[in-house]
């Protein structure tokens, strides 16, 4: 049984790139959970494990693995940290109130660090701020933090000074405690010794700005400051750590995952200065039966209530579900209630997850991260609880999907496989979407971004032997009219025996943009038998379904058929229902045809400086800004953008911000496409139906 007081749930924080898992491997070596150390970059990594991790040497998915240090208990929970994979980082958030943060002095603020810090500033987490690649940072290093932490407003403290730099970087001084830490090679192995004499002044300096901003934090605090001008260490410990847990500030701390340089001493940091369990608060949610608010204590001995922030599937225990046990006690073969589904749950088998693979659990306690197999009926965002004691939590964060593509099946077998991997992909990651166009008759797949689509892919394949390609999906154009116009479609057919005669008079006239189609009837005096207008009518919905000018879907028209002529034996459906789609195309002839393009609403969210450069690029995509609005240090930009041509925009925005750029989109309306654009759009839907029919030829 963990001891909740010594258990320590550490989320590991940082935009891409910056060392997050590497610094988790270094932790589980140091503390003995991994028996050498394992490197990303040559494929040994234990938290990056699929893959297509392993492929890309980036993390695509939050991992979990636990360590033991000086009798305390840590699971570490490492995010990823690029934008395209950032809103499991985020979601992943709300199972932990205690993390580290890394950040790269030498390259700058980036937009993925500014968006977890505003989600931890939400969530109440605690921070430690770790500078993990010293060996590689700059000598000014200093200089480049500060502008960092002055970006997030951040109140950082340094606990720690570097010795060395770049290559020369070999150990640390302690600060708080006045004690050097002396590194021998890459083993990890350290010696403590006395602080090097010429950085004796500069950390005795560093000590009393770092006493003085601890001491600011407390009135008590800052009274025995100024009495003695020192403070005893365990109460300094003490002070740094309410002010930690209050949010007040952020300690910082030095070292090289890749070298092993600091680790220790993080794992110290992380047991004296970040919460256990019972510190980090109640958890808040709603009765599901009256509405009211509920909080949720971490206490083992209250009523059973967990938080499901995370679905995986796995080749050999099939769906686990990730939770944090917010309160009570969680056993095998327990029933919960899971008030989302008004559904009760068995709890099967129950395991902590270590990198890939699970170690299987009888019990678990509030506070504890635990996964379980093979629920029935349970999605991430989801709550288990007490089913005499309910309660609810908030779900999951939800994002805008930010580009599509156009998946096509190989085979029909593919195309069976694609809808069961999809369906399983998507319990994993709810940041994706897959739907057919009733239009275009595609499978769409939206995501956060290029890669994100990719990786999908890959996994469609690997996992679930679904081959498919990969297209720019094809704009649902239509098509409408804009003048009236009448004519006759008459077929008359004999070749001996029963022959084929319709006829009919259809006049065709624009409706407002929206309103779909209308058929009037307007026949009297027999000209046509009742029994042959709904052929009429017929015809006439297939002829629009075909499209005039690009085979497009036609819509906003009123189309009236008011005369015609019948034969009392050779008229039948089928010949008033060719007759009535050969009248509607004549008359579409003279109506003056035109193709309706759809138009998105989008805000785009900028910073100051790349104003002028993103209003000038959605002019160039036929654009209309409708508004700006100031919202702290960015602009958002309310416009409205043909479909067309923002297709791929999160690439360019990406480059027009260096990434610091968001936006959301959502259909308007429809509106007509520019004439200079007609015969465009009329030639790539002849070449990709040529295309087609050539595939299936061959």
């Amino acid at each position: 049984m963990i001891e909740i007081d010594k258990l320590r749930n550490v989320g590991i924080l940082g935009h891409g790139g910056v060392g997050k898992t590497s610094l988790g491997e270094a932790m589980l070596f140091a503390a003995g959970a991994a028996q050498r150390p394992a490197r990303v970059a040559d494929g040994t990594s234990i938290l990056d494990f699929e893959p297509e991790e392993v492929h890309r040497r980036i993390s695509l998915s939050t991992a979990f693995h636990s360590l033991s240090w000086k009798k305390f208990n840590f699971y570490l929970i490492d995010t990823p940290g690029y934008a395209t994979f950032l809103p499991d980082a985020l979601n992943s958030m709300r199972a932990f109130r205690g993390s580290v943060l890394l950040l790269s002095p030498s390259s700058g603020l980036r937009v993925e660090t500014e968006r977890l810090w505003a989600r931890a500033d939400e969530q109440n987490v605690s921070r430690l701020i770790f500078i993990g690649k010293m060996e590689r940072e700059k000598a000014n290093v200093r200089e480049g933090l500060e502008a960092i932490l002055s970006g997030l407003e951040a109140k950082g403290v340094e606990l720690q000074l570097p010795i060395g730099a770049e290559e020369g970087f070999k150990g640390i001084v302690d600060l708080v405690a006045m004690k050097a830490f002396l590194f021998e090679g890459d083993s990890g192995k350290f010696k403590e010794t006395e602080i090097p004499s010429d950085l004796t002044g500069r950390a005795q300096e560093a000590r009393v700005q770092m006493l003085e901003t601890v001491a600011d934090t407390d009135d008590a605090l800052l009274e025995k400051y100024l009495e003695a001008q020192d403070l005893p260490l365990e109460e300094l410990k003490r002070g740094i750590r309410a002010a930690v847990l209050n949010g007040k500030l952020f300690p910082i701390f030095y070292g090289s995952a890749f070298r092993q340089i600091g680790i220790p001493q993080l794992l110290d940091a992380i047991i004296d200065y970040l919460p256990s369990p019972p510190e980090e608060g109640a958890f808040t949610g709603k009765n599901p039966v009256t509405g009211e608010v509920e909080t949720r204590a971490c206490d083992p001995a209250a009523p059973a209530s967990t938080y499901v922030f995370k679905t995986l599937i796995d080749p050999f225990a099939g769906k686990l579900s990730i939770m944090r046990v917010v309160s009570g006690k969680i056993a095998t073969d327990m029933t919960l209630y899971n008030p989302n589904k008004q559904a009760k749950e068995k709890i099967g088998h129950v395991f902590r997850l270590e990198g890939k693979k699970q170690e299987s659990v009888h019990e678990a306690v509030a506070g504890e991260i635990i996964a379980a197999a093979k629920l029935k009926d349970v999605s991430s965002g989801d709550t288990l609880c007490d089913e005499r004691a309910p309660v609810q939590f908030d779900g999951l964060s939800r994002f805008t999907h930010l580009i599509s593509f156009a998946l096509e099946p190989k085979t029909k077998a593919d195309e069976e496989k694609l809808s069961q991997g999809l369906h399983k992909l998507m319990e994993e990651d709810p940041t994706i979407d897959m739907h057919r166009d009733t239009q275009t008759r595609e499978f769409i797949l939206s995501g956060m971004g290029q890669i994100h689509i990719e990786v999908m892919v890959e996994k469609l394949r690997r996992k679930y032997g679904a081959e498919v390609e990969l297209k720019a999906p094809k704009v649902p154009y239509k098509e409408t009219i804009k003048a009236s116009a009448s004519s006759q479609g008459k077929l008359k057919k004999q070749s001996g025996g029963r022959g084929q005669y319709g006829d009919t008079w259809i006049k065709v006239e624009p409706l407002p943009r929206g309103k779909g189609f209308e058929f009037v009837d307007q026949i009297v005096g027999g000209a046509i038998p009742r029994n042959y207008i709904p052929a009429v009518e017929k015809g006439i919905r297939e002829a629009m379904a075909e499209g005039h000018l690009a085979g497009y879907q036609m819509v906003d028209i009123r189309a009236t058929l008011y005369d015609g002529s019948y034969h009392d034996v050779d008229s039948s459906d089928m010949a008033f229902k060719i007759a009535a789609s050969m009248g509607f195309k004549a008359c579409v002839e003279k109506a003056r045809p035109i193709i309706l393009e759809p138009v998105m609403h989008m805000e785009i969210t900028v910073p100051d400086e790349n104003m002028g450069a993103v209003i000038g690029d959605l002019n160039s995509r036929r654009g209309k800004v409708e508004g700006m609005e100031t919202r702290g240090h960015t602009e958002v930009v309310k416009a409205r953008v043909p479909m067309a041509e923002v297709l791929k925009y999160s690439q360019d925005l990406n480059a027009m911000t260096s990434g610091r750029g968001g936006f959301t989109t959502e259909f308007s309306h429809y509106e007509e496409l520019p004439p200079h654009l007609v015969e465009k759009v009329v030639k790539q839907t002849k070449d990709y139906k040529a295309a087609t029919e050539a595939a299936h030829k061959a």
